[in-house]
């Protein structure tokens, strides 16, 4: 007689107490469910367009018009009705509204998909593609409509420097000192559809480490970084990041009883 498979196993405890705050992180395998196309996927995007071309500063400077299209082509997309957050996003927004420690989102995604499922303590460590910022000024303004050298910037007037308000190759993300700091004090850092290799991202989970926090895994796949996690969950977004929500819940839960 064939043998049955063994029931899925409990998952175990976690060591954390409810008062722990939480460091999220979170890649472009959270959005990919939503419709959103990855970047290093070997049919990512990527592997069809150059990221020197279009993702660095020096790019930029030859050649705007080009920098300017692959943005606009990507704003389009993030604005078509059919990109909505999914259930990934949405239990991570139920997260933040339950969990008594606090919960920070820190995304390298630019695209808007937390905010809409309503996640408000949230980093955008690589930029917004809904914001454009001016290079001689600095200021930085919501952006829908497509963006072109010839537009001016609303505060200083000046046209040519206008730009997507997005981290390029070579520049510095946003807000490390605050990452830093959270990473320091959280009990728990859960990453979440990322590839394990963009730096300085995928240091994160050994300051949280250093700072005593357990580390999680949720992923399509190992990661490159797996093996310093001290839980690894592979498996759709859709579906291991509400499961993993739900193992939360039950130790708020537990600490109100």
């Amino acid at each position: 007689m064939p043998t049955r498979p063994p029931p899925n196993p409990t998952p175990p405890a976690l060591p954390i107490r409810s008062t722990d705050p939480i460091v999220v992180l979170t890649g472009a395998g959270i959005s990919r469910e939503s419709g959103l196309e990855t970047f290093r996927d070997p049919d990512g995007i990527w592997a069809r367009v150059r990221l020197e071309d279009v993702a660095t500063p020096e790019g930029f400077a030859r050649d705007p018009a080009q920098v300017h299209a692959f943005y606009n082509a990507r704003r389009r997309g993030l604005l078509d009705p059919a990109i909505r957050p999914n259930a990934a996003h949405a239990a991570l927004a139920a997260l933040e509204g339950f969990w008594p420690g606090g919960v920070l989102v820190v995304t390298q995604n630019v695209d808007d998909l937390h905010a809409r499922a309503g996640s408000r303590s949230l980093i955008h460590m690589h930029g917004e593609l809904l914001k454009v910022r001016c290079a001689d000024c600095g200021a930085t303004t919501d952006g829908r409509a497509d963006l072109s050298a010839a537009d001016a910037c609303a505060a200083c007037g000046r046209t040519g420097g206008m730009r997507p308000h997005v981290v390029w190759f070579g520049e510095v993300p946003l807000e490390l000192d605050r990452i830093g700091a959270a990473l320091a004090d959280c009990g728990l850092f859960v990453s979440i559809g990322t590839s394990g290799n963009v730096w300085p991202a995928a240091g994160f989970v050994r300051e949280a480490r250093a700072g005593g926090a357990h580390t999680v895994e949720l992923n399509l796949e190992p990661s490159e970084g797996a093996s310093l996690f001290a839980e690894r969950i592979h498996g759709p977004a859709t579906a291991v990041v509400p499961a993993f929500v739900g193992r939360l819940r039950a130790v708020a839960a537990e600490a109100t009883a």
